[in-house]
């Protein structure tokens, strides 16, 4: 038994010396003091990055399919009405949502910002009942009422009983409506005494589409869109306006949900119209994006990339229409990010280093300085006796 045990001491890598040959010197207590306090500076760092999440990031291909997007957005125009602003919104796969209604809010603002009025916008014409006659629309509106189309008609059965659905009618058929006052319901309802009225007023408009995701865009642009030959135009004449003044301030502009981290480059963006008229263009390159906390909470959302470009109006061409474009692009890499917390091996070897690597240096900067005074000592000690 005492062999063993002996043998065992002999292992020992850490062999004791006697108190007796200590030697304690002021700097040796200076740089014990300064070591202890960076490991414990060290420490407590190492225990904040053990204590708190970290996040992993990986690309992977995207290989998702028929899946769909949400584009949250919320923009202010301080010199468009909102009586003539509207949204559209088309992607490649040749899917349109045009004169978009539902989702949306619009704000009406006064020259100074304040709002006047705040409405949400309904879900395409109100139903009304089948009419008991047909007239020219220069009676009272009731329920015997049934508006003419002008011309715009499907079938027999349809009514406009409104300005609204006379120009929703014409934008259907692919029509312009030149001249409002000749249009027996915007006459009666002062639709262009309405536009002047509120002229020199803004819109603060919000909401969020729910897009294919495929490439496409959405624009805001004053006037009703339809087809014409196969091109996508705005009725402008109804407005009896040569120019629109589109700047406008991005609220905020996002791709899917918020995820912790999260940078919208288009959020807070001013752009000021210095010409009559032009179009805005947003070139936006949106990356999809995965996010799972530490929970395992997973967020499907996307960054994205923007580049800004600006074309002034040009009389007769239809690809100068004026209003703000937001095109988009998605890219084939998708990007995941995972929050996880570190391992407590991962954290004790840290520790360990931390600690074995400050008394090792620790020691040898002691070392030095000790064998150091000790020879510049002895030279000052045989210099005295020569």
């Amino acid at each position: 038994m005492d062999g063993i045990m002996s043998k065992l001491r002999n292992l020992d890598a850490y062999p004791k010396i006697n108190e007796d040959f200590y030697s304690r010197t002021l700097s040796g207590g200076v740089i014990t003091l300064a070591s202890s306090i960076l490991m414990l500076l060290l420490f407590l760092s190492e225990i904040r990055m053990y204590l708190h999440s970290v996040t992993e990031t990986n690309l992977v291909v995207d290989t998702s399919r028929g899946e769909t997007m949400r584009i949250n957005f919320d923009v202010t125009f301080p010199a468009l009405p909102c009586s003539i602003l509207s949204l559209d919104a088309m992607d490649i796969s040749g899917e349109q949502h045009l004169d978009v209604k539902h989702d949306i809010i619009k704000k009406r603002l006064d020259s100074h910002g304040n709002v006047i009025e705040t409405r949400q916008e309904g879900i395409g014409s109100p139903k009304i009942e089948k009419p008991l006659q047909r007239h020219g629309g220069r009676l009272e509106h009731n329920e015997t009422y049934c508006g003419s189309c002008f011309g715009a008609e499907t079938s027999d059965d349809d009514c406009c009983n409104s300005c609204e659905d006379v120009r929703e009618a014409y934008r259907k058929k692919g029509w312009a409506l030149s001249n409002p006052d000749l249009i027996d319901q915007c006459k009666r309802e002062g639709f262009l005494q309405r536009i002047k009225d509120e002229e020199g007023e803004g819109c603060n408009v919000y909401g969020f589409l729910e897009v294919n995701k495929v490439a496409g865009n959405f624009h805001f642009a004053p006037g009703k869109s339809f087809q014409q030959s196969g091109v996508h135009v705005h009725d402008l004449l109804s407005f009896q306006k040569d120019s629109f003044n589109l700047s406008h301030h991005i609220n905020r502009l996002s791709y899917g949900e918020y995820f912790p981290g999260v940078v919208n480059p288009l959020d807070n963006v001013h752009w000021i119209q210095d010409t009559p008229s032009g179009m805005y263009q947003y070139f936006i390159k949106v990356v999809p994006t995965v996010y799972t906390d530490v929970n395992g909470h997973i967020i499907q959302s996307n960054q994205f990339s923007v580049t800004e470009h600006f074309r002034t109006g040009d009389v007769g061409r239809l690809q100068s229409l004026p209003g703000v474009f937001f095109f988009y692009d998605l890219s084939p890499i998708k990007v995941t990010f995972t929050e996880g917390h570190v391992s407590f091996l991962h954290f004790l070897t840290n520790v360990c280093a931390i600690v074995g690597g400050i008394f090792t240096v620790s020691g040898i900067l002691d070392s030095f300085i000790y064998h150091g005074q000790r020879a510049i000592k002895k030279k000052m000690e045989l210099g005295k006796f020569n």
